[in-house]
Formats: C-alpha cells, structure tokens, sequence
C-alpha cells in the first residue's frame, strides 16, 4: 500500500477520522488546561573547611580537601532518607523535593531542589529545606563528638530562587497522548475500510473487463467464415443425384450407347432395374482456416 492508496482511504473513511482527530484535539486542549503548572525552587550550599582547618591561611574556600565531597555526599543521602522526609513533614514541608551533589561540580556542593505547584509553598519548602540540611550536618558531626572549632561548615552560594513552570515534563506528555490519538484515529479508518471490503459481495467487486478469449474450445471446429462458404455451397446445391451437375450432356438417359440392346438371355436372367430414385446430397462445408488467437490489450491484467 503506497500514500496514494492510504490517502484514498482516508478520504473514503473521513466520517471515521475526523470525529477520531476533533476528539484527540479536544483531550489534548483539556487536558492542557485542566493538569496543573509543575514549579521548581532550586538553592545551593557548599562545604566548608573548620575554622581550625583555615586558620592557616584564613579563608575556608582555599582549604576545600576532596574529603568535603565526601562528605557532601554523605549529607544528601541523610536529608533524602526516610527519617528525613518524615521529620521535614512535621515542619510542613509536604512537596517533592532532593538533596544531591550539583552536576560537573569541582567542589563540595550541594542542590537543594522542592517541587510543587504552588509558588509560594515551594519558596517556602525550599528555605525550610536548607536550615534542615544545616541542622542535619551539624547532627552528624555532634554524634561522633567533633569539637565545634574543627566541624565542617556549610554556607549557602545561591539561596532559593523563585520558582519557574515546568512546561518541558507537561508539553511531552501531551504531545505523546496527541500522538495516541492520531494512531488510534488510524488504526480506527483503516480497521472501517477492512471490515467494509470484507462485507462487500464478490459480484459487486469492480473487477477489469476482460476481452473474450476467441480461441476455439479443444477438439472444436472453429466456425466457417460467410466469404468462404459462398462457392463451395453454390457448387454443392447445383450437383445431381450423384454429385455430377445437372447439365443435359452428363445425363446417361440421352447417351445412344447406352440404349443399346443387349443379349435376350442376359434380359431375362437380369432382375428388373428400378428407376433411380432422386436423393439429397448435403454439402459439405470446408473447414475454415484457424486464425491465431487474439492477444488481449496490454491494459488487461
């Protein structure tokens, strides 16, 4: 089946296609306008060095050892655990949100991300999520009972920021349920146009005209042509008794040898002749040469 064909069906099934597209198009349009805007808050935080660690040189950001990674590392897993999530609800933070290392990060640092869809509820998990992560490592360390001059700081490189629609998760989705449509729309025609051949009776099939074949039947003469039966029937007709014609000098009645008288004895012995009854003799039609068959337009298959 190559496009022409496929585009005829489509034309011939519109009365299936098109209520399959406008009602595609429809869902597509409410479900646009009724499925809720996703928001998105994003924060980051950095490890620092102990003050007892940067009392060398006295700036924590020229100390950060690949241990701070580590531990960074060690920080998102506890904030993203069960126990988190269940201590962070108590605080009111109910929305979606992760803690993990940033992405081509060359340093300890962290994303702080919350997920909603509404603005002011995710600016507000979002700052709630980055004093927990503070509170969080300060625990850890107390557990192991880490001086407080020589615990690992966190400070916040860039603080919540306001939160932007999520249109990229939502336009996928619709386009790819658009697409359901579509296919479904023609699975539908296609399916119409099968089960309508099928109902089809054969005799209302269009099928091509063939030219009758004129080749005679095995074992049958063909038909003999009016040009020529026209001297062999004029002929047949104007033959005698005896397939001689009928002029006066081919009679033997009239021929004097043959009334001549013969022996007595042979008379009587001889039985006597009855006169010739007149017979019909048919004529005999010549077979008529055979032609070559008739080949068929190119055009008939």
């Amino acid at each position: 089946m190559d496009l022409a064909e496929i585009f005829r069906v489509m034309c011939r099934r519109w009365y299936v296609l098109v209520p399959g597209l406008l009602l595609t198009a429809g869902l597509t349009v409410g479900a646009w306008l009724l499925v809720p805007v996703s928001y998105e808050s994003q924060s980051t935080v950095a490890m620092l060095n102990s003050r007892k660690g940067a009392a060398a040189d006295g700036n924590p950001f020229l100390s950060m050892e690949p241990s701070l990674t580590g531990m960074a590392d060690s920080l998102a897993r506890n904030v993203n655990s069960d126990a988190s999530k269940a201590e962070l609800k108590e605080r009111g933070l109910t929305l979606k949100y992760e803690a993990k290392i940033a992405d081509n990060a060359q340093g300890p640092l962290l994303w702080l991300t919350v997920t909603g869809e509404d603005r002011a509820a995710v600016l507000k998990g979002n700052t709630t999520l980055m004093a927990f992560t503070a509170q969080r490592l300060e625990h850890l360390q107390a557990e192991q009972s880490v001086p407080a001059d020589a615990m690992i700081r966190i400070t916040t490189i860039v603080p919540p920021q306001n939160p932007e629609a999520q249109l990229k998760s939502k336009i996928q989705n619709l386009v790819m349920a658009a697409g359901l449509g579509i296919v479904l729309s023609l699975v539908a025609t296609f399916f119409a146009e099968a089960r309508r051949r099928g109902r089809t009776p054969r005799k209302h099939r269009q099928e091509p005209d063939r030219v009758p074949d004129s080749r005679p039947a095995p074992g049958a003469t063909a038909p003999a042509r009016p040009a020529d039966l026209g001297g062999d029937l004029s002929d047949g007709l104007l033959r005698g008794t005896d397939g001689r014609t009928g002029d006066p000098a081919d009679d033997p009645a009239d021929d004097p040898a043959a009334e001549a008288p013969g022996d007595p004895a042979d008379d009587d012995a001889a039985p006597e002749r009855q006169p010739d009854q007149p017979t019909v003799q048919l004529p005999v039609l010549p077979v008529a040469e055979r032609r070559p068959a008739k080949r068929p337009p190119s055009w008939v298959k």
